[in-house]
């Protein structure tokens, strides 16, 4: 760096393990469905709902891990919908550390309707010290 320093790398808690998980339960509603323009188009639960109960669920593996100085940030997410999910009914969203490392950490997710399996995806999240992300969102803004 400019000033001399070292610039330090994020590190997060070791506690952060493969293996940590976390989980996101809820009861599908009409906010959740597929709709266009207003319009429902079905009355079954979003692959977009889906995609951020999957997120959710990922950020709450990272989370509690994360330094004070450091901060997260998604990069990745996949999807494969497999069954649909009446309203009315409660998806349990499971997210499981698969790799960690210092900057990076990916959980397989898998949301389920009762004990069938109802989506399987893939979330990455990068870890970054807060000044660098910050510094980063002000690039983007400009």
């Amino acid at each position: 760096m400019a000033d001399g320093s070292k610039a330090t790398l994020p590190t997060m808690k070791p506690s952060l393990t493969i293996g940590t998980t976390a989980e996101v339960v809820k009861l599908v509603t009409e906010d959740m469905c597929p709709a266009f323009e207003g319009v429902i188009v079905h009355r079954l639960y979003s692959t977009w709902s889906m995609a951020h109960h999957m997120e959710l669920a990922a950020r709450m593996v990272l989370a509690p891990h994360l330094h004070e100085d450091e901060e997260g940030i998604g990069s990745h997410l996949t999807i494969d919908h497999i069954a649909p999910t009446p309203v009315g009914h409660t998806v349990r969203v499971v997210a499981t550390a698969t790799e960690v490392s210092a900057s990076t950490v990916v959980c397989d997710v898998i949301t389920y309707d009762g004990d069938r399996v109802v989506g399987r995806g893939k979330q990455v999240q990068r870890v970054l010290p807060r000044k660098k992300l910050h510094a980063l969102i002000q690039r983007a803004g400009q």
